[in-house]
């Protein structure tokens, strides 16, 4: 377990929030009509502290092994720019996205809760599961939210950041005017 000044250190350097969908974003569960159109639940409390990250100068990102037209609707009304779907090996495309976009481990916060997020819940800077996830994965990460996943968990994660980053009440400064 962290020391709460270890916890902090780790969150300070962050300048990637790195996002799993189902299961983080939505309650992992998603739905299909008689058409055969998928359709998820997404959290407006996760959206509106994507935008806060993204206006404290925090990149958000999608690492998801599904593939879905609604993720990237979601990413798109979001401006969320890095969306990687179909990923079966997340270490190889977190890899990727590390190399493109010039980061490195220790700057990438990730929240994730299955087996195959493992890889990057060990490498990255600060790794978050939901209470969803099983307790010997919960057991990995350096934070388990309060908040289920599709329930304000990505937004718990984001309020966390801009305080230990020292950006909350500046990003606070719009809505208390």
């Amino acid at each position: 377990m962290l020391t709460y000044s270890e916890f902090i250190a780790k969150l300070k350097p962050i300048h990637l929030l790195l996002l799993d969908v189902d299961g983080v974003m939505t309650d992992g569960k998603y739905y299909l009509t008689s058409a055969g159109e998928e359709w998820k639940g997404f959290a407006s409390l996760d959206g509106h502290g994507i935008r806060m990250a993204q206006r404290a100068g925090l990149q958000v990102g999608l690492l998801t092994g599904r593939v879905s037209e609604t993720v990237v609707r979601y990413a798109g009304n979001l401006d969320i720019k890095i969306v990687v779907q179909r990923s079966f090996q997340k270490e190889v495309d977190y890899e990727k996205i590390l190399k493109e976009h010039n980061f490195v481990d220790a700057e990438v916060a990730y929240i994730g809760d299955d087996v195959v997020d493992l890889p990057v819940l060990n490498r990255c800077g600060f790794s978050a599961v939901t209470p969803d996830a099983e307790p010997w994965i919960q057991n990995r990460a350096c934070y388990v939210t309060r908040r289920r996943s599709g329930e304000g968990a990505v937004r718990e994660v984001v309020d966390l950041l801009l305080k230990a980053q020292d950006k909350w009440d500046a990003v606070m400064q719009r809505y208390l005017k």
